[in-house]
């Protein structure tokens, strides 16, 4: 009973107008953005901070969320018309979908996606509302070791399931925690690494070094690499509604990817993009024929957009229960919600349960209107995929400035943009996962706070982590997962799940 009135709370908060306008909104630009590729989640949620400022809590965030999951579903329809996967996560869905179009079943790929999308994004809002108050009431036995232990095991899982070496995704996440330390130490007052500019002494702007890293670093990219070959689906779509023998052959993969979905998106790191790639490899080796695979089978489909639609919402488990973003999205919102006076963490449900349980709700809502609004509108996003790259970029520009501008009204974090957009193409050209160094950046001041609150308390015993139990198992899972990817068999078939 209390969990349905939990949910009458939510969907009152979810369905006044202005939640309604926001929740469309961040919709509509998730499915653009998922179509438009070059321009990502990440990237265009650090545009819009600012424009949060001016937002209530609840409403910014609703809209923060329906751009991540709504780029979900426009990255599944470039990839299955186009062959071009607006999202990472989408990758798998062009490997069946494309070939579906081709042999003229391009609606019933179409339908399928979103059917699976719409379905795992229920259960996983069930999931969230059915978890999350266990979670946030186990999170409020935790004390300062545990939330250091915590994040500890947060930034190693996130370097075990990040592409690519070891070393480079340590020496990414060292790099965080490092820009996140810049500015006024809360407990001396003496100012750390601030070069003598008085601009840093509130630390590094997360909306700077966000439109920088994943805005100009992703530009510089693209421009390099020119524009792609893109050769559109254009013969008219039929047999959008699937039959009873198609619904019957998705019905056991959207169950599995939702699953599969589910689970990995709570995992630090996991998210959308290691959903849809586990949710597909589970397929093809429980499939009576494999070779299907590749050639235009539903299951490619089918399991792929569940998993990345379940594992995109419940991402956001860890961010509003423990106060853990397990995701560059994620680690955004967070910084969204501590700019508003907001610390996340389990405080969240018992002190903001309008905000808490609205979110909540908004995401069905979402999904919702994700169904109503992809399939019609078809045509326009194949449209807007001959748009030139060139055209797109300086817009993309402007917007970047003029987001971080507005931010404090200085000149000197668009320099602090430029900057870290000059690393960010540096990151991708070593093969150095931007992804790691955000997170890092957002919890270095949270570990720094809570390791410095329980030395004190522990008058400089740092036993004290060892001598707790929840916190010593967490840092004994953390050098577990350390030492376990460390062995070369496993990291040699790590290494190669990843590439493929």
């Amino acid at each position: 009973m209390e969990l349905l009135a939990n949910l009458s709370l939510g969907f009152s908060e979810a369905i006044t107008p202005i939640n309604l306008f926001y929740c469309f909104l961040g919709c509509f630009l998730g499915t653009l953005i998922g179509v438009l590729p070059g321009l990502g989640p990440p990237a265009t949620i650090a545009m819009l901070l600012p424009m949060t400022f001016t937002l209530e809590p609840t409403t910014s965030l609703i809209m923060l969320a329906g751009i991540y999951y709504g780029a979900q579903y426009g990255g599944s329809t470039t990839a299955i018309l186009v062959n071009l996967p607006g999202e990472s996560s989408s990758v798998v869905t062009a490997l069946d979908g494309y070939q579906m179009a081709r042999k003229g079943k391009a609606g019933l790929a179409l339908s399928t996606a979103a059917l699976g999308s719409f379905f795992a994004g229920t259960v996983a809002t069930i999931v969230i509302a059915a978890v999350s108050p266990l979670l946030a009431a186990a999170a409020l036995q935790f004390h300062a070791p545990e939330y250091f232990a915590l994040m500890v095991l947060g930034l190693i899982a996130s370097v075990v399931l990040a592409q690519g070496s070891l070393i480079k995704a340590l020496a990414m996440i060292l790099f965080g925690l490092i820009v996140g330390v810049v500015g006024t130490d809360i407990t001396t007052g003496a100012t750390r690494m601030t070069l003598g500019r008085p601009e840093l002494l509130d630390g590094v702007s997360i909306v700077a070094v966000a439109m920088g890293v994943f805005g100009l670093g992703e530009i510089m990219q693209n421009l390099l690499h020119g524009d792609e070959e893109r050769t559109a689906y254009r013969a008219q779509l039929r047999g959008l509604l699937p039959s009873r023998a198609d619904l019957r052959r998705i019905s056991g993969p959207v169950l599995r990817g939702t699953g599969i979905g589910t689970l990995l998106g709570i995992l630090p790191g996991g998210g959308a993009l290691l959903s849809s790639f586990t949710a597909y490899a589970v397929e093809k080796k429980l499939a009576d024929d494999p070779h299907r695979f590749g050639k235009g089978a539903i299951e490619g489909v089918a399991a792929p957009e569940a998993a990345n639609n379940a594992g995109a919402q419940t991402s956001l488990i860890p961010l509003l229960t423990l106060g853990l973003p397990s995701n560059v999205i994620a680690a955004l919102m967070a910084g969204a919600m501590i700019i508003q006076g907001i610390q996340p963490g389990p405080d969240v449900m018992t002190l903001q349960p309008a905000l808490f349980w609205g979110l909540v709700a908004s995401m069905w809502i979402g999904n919702f209107m994700l169904v109503l609004l992809n399939l019609p509108l078809i045509g326009l996003w194949v449209k807007l995929l001959t748009i030139p790259y060139k055209l797109l970029f300086p817009a993309i520009l402007v917007f970047c400035a003029i987001g971080v501008f507005s931010l404090n009204f200085s000149s000197f974090d668009i320099w602090v943009m430029v900057l870290f957009g000059g690393l960010g193409y540096l990151f991708r050209r070593l093969d150095c996962e931007p992804a790691p160094f955000l997170l890092g950046m957002v919890l270095g001041p949270m570990m720094e706070e809570n390791l410095r609150r329980a030395m004190l308390l522990s008058r400089g015993d740092p036993l004290v982590f060892l001598e707790r139990p929840i916190s010593a198992a967490l840092l004994t899972m953390a050098a577990l997962a350390i030492l376990f990817v460390c062995l070369p068999e496993i990291r040699r078939k790590r290494d190669e799940a990843l590439q493929e």
